[in-house]
């Protein structure tokens, strides 16, 4: 099962980068730079999926800065 909804993201992933690179707002940029971009491709989809990851990645950093200045 999870291969098969890996194999799904990876999918719909080459699919959004295959469009960007065709038809999207960053086409002039090329294949690799939309490549990087359809790997978060919900998060573009739609846009509070983007700032939901966005707020997680900050309490990490702000959890994870916390536990080193604890240890020293």
């Amino acid at each position: 099962m999870k291969k098969y909804l890996i194999g799904g993201y990876a999918a719909v992933a080459f699919l959004f980068a295959i469009y960007g690179t065709l038809f999207g707002d960053f086409a002039y940029k090329g294949f690799a730079y939309n490549l990087g971009r359809a790997v978060v491709w919900p998060a573009i989809m739609f846009p509070s999926v983007g700032a939901f990851i966005g707020g997680v990645v900050m309490l990490l950093v702000v959890v994870a800065i916390l536990v080193l200045v604890q240890r020293r």
